[in-house]
């Protein structure tokens, strides 16, 4: 009898440890919006030379462009006539959001990055 309940309790605990292991699994997904933008924003901030200001705006400004897309592009026909000015809306919006926010130069060097 006590190795059936050492058993039950062996079980118990490996499958908590299981749910747990899957629980943060499904936190860390790299499409998340905000995912996509702390990593296009951490490759800008060295290679634009960023202040902690401006990482912090640019990241706000980059998770609005991706639930933008993810609401209005993604998962739609690209050739549509309705998904390209979504695309050029949102595109442009977050273009006049970044030169708002930096330097002229670094406007410059963000632009020639674009391409």
């Amino acid at each position: 009898m006590k190795k059936f309940i050492t058993g039950i309790a062996f079980a118990f605990v490996v499958l908590l440890g299981m749910n747990t292991a899957t629980a943060q699994s499904l936190s860390k997904d790299d499409s998340r919006p905000e995912a996509v933008a702390k990593a296009t924003v951490g490759d800008l901030s060295s290679k634009l030379d960023l202040t902690g200001d401006q990482q912090r705006s640019l990241f706000r400004a980059y998770v609005q462009k991706e639930v933008n897309y993810k609401k209005y592009i993604t998962g739609k026909d690209q050739k549509s006539a309705d998904v390209i000015a979504a695309k050029k809306k949102h595109d442009s919006q977050l273009a006049a959001s970044v030169k708002k926010l930096l330097t002229a130069e670094q406007y410059k060097k963000w632009l020639s990055l674009q391409k």
